[in-house]
């Protein structure tokens, strides 16, 4: 299957690193033009060097997707140089432990700024560039709690299903536009981090992870690149408000993960 991606002008959010390096990756294998954005200058700069290797053409710059000047400046600067944007990947986020009991309601509203609102805010900026040339992709990098929560991490838990929400509501709204919104929705994704020295290095963290998907393996960076190559393409031109899982056949066992992982501690 020709996916026919090259020359495409492509925006990924949080592209420095993990899931959003590896999404820049792939579209730069098939000759797209790529441009990402991060807060960290230093591995920002380290992953624009790789796509160089790689992309006919690569944009990068340090951009806080929680501040709209920034965002729209980046967006204004990557539809000057290349005439347009066809495709944004919002993958800026971040996860955050605590349930009810441990944090209060203006950390919810800190990690939406990261999420849903960055989102909106990065759709805002691309869209009229999109809705001038008649096409467009917008799609979302989720995870599963957003429409199977979890006791715990309940920030993640509304905040991603507010961000499931908002790609239904853009894919109604921009389907006349041939503007096409859809969301890719996480399980447990090893980029680094499961292992020996990463932030979940623990091994109770991945055992307990195992336990809850049925495949019974950590999905890879590339098992979440090929349906978002494919959602980009005019393969997938009559697919919009789409909520695809790429998690495993994970869906309610991730309820039992926090009680898993506490049985391995005590």
């Amino acid at each position: 299957m020709k996916l026919e991606l090259h020359g495409k002008r492509v925006l990924v959010t949080g592209g420095s690193r993990g899931i959003g390096l590896a999404i820049a990756m792939a579209f730069a294998r098939e000759g797209a033009r790529v441009a990402i954005c991060a807060r960290d200058p230093v591995a920002l700069q380290k992953a624009g060097q790789r796509l160089h290797e790689v992309a006919p053409d690569v944009l990068h710059s340090p951009v806080d997707v929680t501040n709209t000047q920034e965002v729209q400046a980046f967006v204004k600067a990557i539809a000057d140089t290349w005439d347009g944007i066809d495709i944004l990947i919002n993958n800026a986020g971040q996860t955050m432990a605590g349930g009810i009991d441990e944090i209060g309601p203006d950390v919810i509203a800190e990690h939406a700024q990261m999420l849903q609102i960055a989102h909106y805010r990065v759709a805002q900026a691309v869209i009229p560039h999109m809705r001038k040339q008649r096409w467009g992709r917008i799609i979302g990098i989720n995870a599963v709690v957003g429409h199977q929560p979890t006791p715990s991490g309940i920030a993640p838990v509304v905040n991603r299903a507010a961000c499931l929400a908002l790609s239904n509501s853009l894919s109604m709204a921009l389907g006349p536009d041939n503007i096409l919104v859809n969301s890719v929705n996480l399980g447990w994704i090893d980029t680094g981090q499961w292992g020996d020295g990463g932030v979940l290095g623990n091994g109770a963290y991945k055992a307990a992870a195992l336990k809850t998907c049925p495949v019974g393996r950590m999905g890879t960076p590339e098992d979440v690149t090929g349906i978002v190559l494919f959602l980009a393409s005019e393969h997938a031109s009559y697919i919009s408000g789409a909520s695809i899982d790429v998690a495993g056949g994970l869906k309610g066992q991730i309820a039992y993960f926090g009680n898993l992982v506490s049985d391995a501690w005590a």
